[in-house]
């Protein structure tokens, strides 16, 4: 691994101390599982009609364990910065700079922080619920992030446990509105546990249709016996949902990567991938039934009683 030219030794400080504590517990360099984030990125009431309560939202998936690189001047392995620059007067400090708009070509509206702050809406401070819906309704193209709601003070604990319970009973996802980041969303809000379960979903101006993609896919006559053995394969590789199961295997392997290259190993190259080309389908067909890659047994058994 490089070293830094001409650098002196990193100090070491309380932070450095707690990562190196981290790598020692997680001496195989997996990831360390998604935790809840100190921070919410939502606060305000959620109301049902004349109902509220105070409630947070926190993120309920993380990407901070997801490596990351950053970029280095090969000469001396120090990091490069990146530094707004004007084009006529060279850099600029961030904090002097503004928001602007595009009207035309070089032509930008200037708008302020205080400016966009008194954009207010209801649903800055409010998740107003507006509709109940039934969750088939919802095309799985308009589900997006998940999140976590949950109340924020104890006097409201009561009231967000009404509201959560009658959701259990009538089986309804509700729909508000909320801002987020600078940007109104539409959230689904279901039960969970023993709190509530918040997706945003995507606006209809933001999903593509179906049938603009799909538009020149050529119309085939498909064979039946090639159907039937397809489904026989499709049974085979039944079983339940497990996601313990399915790891990031290019991630693991990035990790590898630098471990090996961090003790000074030499970094070991991926075998090419094999020849797929299928001239024979049905023969291709055939030779899938029974290969390894089908779900176990004791987990198809599981899948059809948990049916």
């Amino acid at each position: 691994m490089a070293s830094r030219k001409k650098k002196a030794p990193a100090r070491r400080t309380k932070h450095n101390e707690k990562h190196d504590s981290a790598r020692r517990r997680d001496g195989n360099g997996a990831a360390e599982p998604a935790r809840l984030g100190r921070r919410p990125v939502w606060q305000g009431h959620l109301r049902l009609s004349l109902v509220s309560c105070p409630v947070a939202i926190y993120n309920a998936t993380s990407r901070t364990s997801d490596i990351s690189f950053h970029l280095l001047n090969p000469e001396t392995n120090n990091r490069i910065r990146m530094i707004p620059t004007d084009p006529d007067t060279g850099p600029v400090e961030r904090r002097d700079l503004v928001k602007g708009y595009e009207i035309e070509k070089d032509r930008y509206v200037i708008i302020t922080n205080e400016e966009l702050q008194s954009v207010r809406l209801e649903t800055t401070q409010t998740l107003d619920i507006e509709r109940f819906v039934d969750a088939g309704e919802i095309d799985r193209l308009y589900w997006n992030d998940p999140y976590y709601l949950v109340p924020s003070e104890k006097s409201g604990a009561e009231a967000f446990a009404v509201i959560r319970d009658a959701m259990k009973d009538t089986g309804r996802i509700a729909l508000g509105r909320v801002v987020m980041h600078t940007r109104e969303r539409l959230m689904a809000v279901e039960p969970r546990g023993k709190g509530l379960l918040a997706y945003t979903l995507r606006m209809s101006n933001e999903v593509v249709s179906a049938d603009q993609a799909f538009d020149d896919i050529p119309n085939v006559k498909t064979d039946k016996r090639m159907i039937d053995i397809a489904e026989k394969i499709i049974e085979q590789m039944e079983g339940p949902f497990e996601p313990e199961e399915f790891k990031d295997r290019y991630e693991a392997a990035l990790r590898d990567l630098i471990r090996r290259k961090e003790r000074g190993e030499k970094p070991v190259t991926a075998p090419p991938p094999e020849d797929t080309n299928v001239i024979d389908l049905m023969e291709a067909l055939k030779k899938s039934l029974g290969r390894k890659g089908a779900a176990p047994a004791a987990s198809r058994a599981k899948h059809r009683r948990a049916g």
